[in-house]
């Protein structure tokens, strides 16, 4: 089952390569609206963690080296 779903991304990703590297500058994007916000509960804690600027920038790291191994 593994296999399988490792083998469907791959051959997802072998068309696509720039897909996580703009899904990674989106995240970066969105956190940077997300810090504009009003600190509600929610949008207080993801600004102040910095949440999708985190995730952005793991993304589009491991976005550059599938795209290079791929």
């Amino acid at each position: 089952m593994i296999v399988k779903l490792l083998r469907s991304a791959s051959d997802f990703l072998v068309h696509r390569k720039g897909l996580p590297v703009l899904i990674g500058v989106g995240l970066v994007l969105l956190n940077l609206v997300v810090s504009f916000l009003p600190t509600w509960p929610i949008v207080g804690w993801l600004a102040q963690t910095n949440l999708f600027l985190q995730l952005g920038v793991i993304v589009g790291l491991l976005g550059i080296l599938l795209g290079d191994a791929l």
